[in-house]
């Protein structure tokens, strides 16, 4: 039966003088880190991952009882595991409102597709500027930026101007404006390194949905 080596008494020491030496450096570095701020927060990139880490954070939110709201631009035409748990369990911290008709190859159709994304934003703005919501995730919205379904420069005029000083706004898609990627206080970008797409395995629940 293998097992790791014993440590010696010099390495060890040496480990925790390094590990004191981190220590320190990470407490100067946090001294200065005292203020809170409502964040614009990217989350972008071909890989997977992007709504499923906003949705974490909804879910951290509902367990600090920091009521929150969901926005979904594209999504809506079909069920959600994340969409069913929020409604069915969480509503009264989480107003959830599914309002896209898919993607634009499904509806084929520009100006209904336009028309969807003006009622989402909308109710995005009404969602941000409720200053019960801490946070407020605009799933997709940077689909629709990027087919020009909505105006970039009104978003981030609205996101530098009027939203609430404390709360925090996550926008989801891939292809985010180089304007909002400028604006956001945190960016993310999920690399595609490896997909089952691409192997010929469909979406499967729990997973993409």
């Amino acid at each position: 039966m293998s097992g790791n080596p014993p440590v010696s008494e010099s390495e060890a020491a040496r480990h925790t003088a390094k590990m004191m030496k981190i220590k320190a450096a990470r407490d100067r570095m946090m001294e200065g880190k005292s203020g809170e701020k409502g964040l614009i927060i990217v989350h972008t990139g071909n890989g997977k991952g992007k709504s499923s880490s906003a949705f974490g954070m909804v879910m951290r939110c509902i367990a600090h009882e920091m009521p929150c709201a969901v926005v979904q631009f594209i999504k809506g035409a079909w069920s959600t595991g994340e969409r069913t748990l929020l409604e069915q369990n969480f509503s009264q911290l989480c107003r959830f409102y599914a309002m896209g008709e898919g993607f634009t190859w499904e509806t084929q159709d520009k100006a209904r597709d336009i028309a969807a994304a003006r009622a989402a934003w909308e109710m995005a703005r009404t969602m941000i500027l409720d200053e019960r919501n801490r946070m407020v995730v605009l799933d997709e919205i940077n689909i629709a930026l990027r087919y020009d379904y909505l105006s970039v420069e009104e978003v981030v005029e609205f996101l530098a101007q009027e939203k609430p000083p404390m709360t925090h706004v996550v926008l989801t898609g891939r292809n985010a404006k180089p304007e909002l990627l400028e604006l956001a206080d945190l960016v993310t970008e999920m690399t595609l390194v490896k997909h089952p797409f691409r192997a010929g395995v469909k979406a499967q629940a729990g997973v993409e949905f």
